[in-house]
């Protein structure tokens, strides 16, 4: 789950980093009623969305007077900004933040985020931080270090100047570099994050570390043991289809293509998209129905991959187990009752009961296509989309 800018440094700050003050807000009137409280020679104004890039689309700009904020504010409220994150749509920008300006010396990038591969946490840290952080990645990466760092209850002091090293910090300056480090490490264990972003972190010529701007992840899968972190959601910011989804305890995530995809299990799923890339089409989403879905849940499955424009074809992929293939058939026919699967449809059945749902389906009337394995299957939903 992501979260806006403001609310990262606000849980950032609650963790001891330093962050400019600042105010959001969801209306023009009411940011500029707040921004008179910042102390401030300028303000710097930026859209909230859940994507990078804001600046060089134009969601950040520098004011120097109140009047030139709440102008700036005007055009920048309800604005759509594209960036290399949003896609060609872009993002409606529905709240603003503005904070004080900060005097700014040095710039560097840090990170934090799992590593699966090694079990640990990845500290990535650059003193190329910015915009451009992706070309330095691409076109130096010696100047990019990545410092992985064991599981425990406190990151420890040698960890965090390896991590740091790379600013070539003042003794000072170092002191409340290695502080933020330990700020982050410990709101990263404590919030069950995946990644904490900050870019820029910078110096200023105070010789003060700044998060001047941050972007945080966490896992979804442990918000149930944060219920602070989920009222910072905002739906506004997520595919209409995937909450939906969300509320039927479906796994489902929107993707380009065309044939649509009902599969119980996670790895059966990528396996059944990854079939259908071999056969030269492109899966329409990824859909776990889970291991025991009911009849309603698989009704409610179907609708929401029909609901994409783009799907000329359902592939539905079910290998029996908890999830017996009586009740995925039935789902099937209830669905639809309900909506008009206008499009072909395949079905592949395997495991517990798979005979009693096969029949159901015969006995059904609808139009389907029936295959004896996931290659057949395949094979069918290529050919009946041409």
């Amino acid at each position: 789950m992501n979260i806006h800018e403001h609310q990262a440094k606000q849980i950032l700050k609650k963790y001891g980093a330093t962050v400019p003050e600042g105010v959001f807000a969801l209306s023009v009137d009411e940011l500029v009623e707040k921004a008179k409280s910042l102390n401030t020679k300028k303000y710097v104004l930026k859209a909230q969305i859940h994507a990078g890039g804001r600046g060089k689309a134009g969601g950040v700009k520098i004011l120097d007077t109140i009047e030139e904020l709440s102008e700036a504010a005007k055009e920048l409220m309800g604005k759509i900004l594209v960036t290399h994150q949003t896609g060609p749509e872009g993002r409606e920008v529905k709240r603003l933040y503005v904070e004080e300006s900060s005097n700014i010396d040095k710039e560097f990038y840090l990170s934090c985020l799992v590593d699966r591969a090694s079990s640990k946490i990845a500290f990535i840290s650059s003193d190329q931080g910015g915009m451009d952080i992706e070309e330095v990645a691409s076109n130096t990466p010696e100047k990019i270090i990545t410092t992985k760092v064991d599981i425990n209850n406190e990151i420890s002091d040698k960890d965090c100047e390896e991590i740091v090293k790379i600013f070539s910090l003042s003794n000072s300056s170092k002191i409340q570099a290695i502080s933020l480090i330990k700020s982050i490490y410990q709101m990263f264990i404590n919030t069950d994050a995946n990644m904490v972003e900050i870019n820029p972190l910078i110096l200023t010529k105070e010789e003060k570390i700044i998060c001047l701007d941050a972007k945080v992840n966490f896992d979804s899968n442990a918000l149930f043991r944060h219920p602070e972190i989920i009222e910072l959601r905002d739906l506004n910011e997520e595919d209409p289809t995937e909450i939906e989804a969300s509320k039927h305890d479906l796994a489902y995530i929107k993707l380009d293509g065309s044939i649509g995809c009902m599969v119980n299990g996670a790895g059966l799923a990528m396996a059944t998209m990854d079939i259908i890339k071999l056969y030269g089409k492109e899966p329409a989403n990824f859909l776990d129905v889970g291991g025991g879905a009911s009849k309603e849940k698989v009704s409610a499955a179907l609708k929401i991959i029909l609901s994409d424009k783009n799907v000329k074809g359902i592939l539905v992929n079910i290998f029996g187990g908890i999830m017996r293939c009586d009740v995925l058939a039935q789902g099937v026919v209830d669905a639809a009752k309900e909506i008009n699967i206008n499009v072909p449809l395949v079905v592949r059945l395997a495991g517990t009961n798979f005979k009693e749902g096969k029949k159901i389906l015969d006995n059904s009337g609808l139009k389907l296509i029936s295959a004896e394995n996931l290659d057949d299957a395949a094979k069918k939903i290529v050919e009946a989309i041409k």
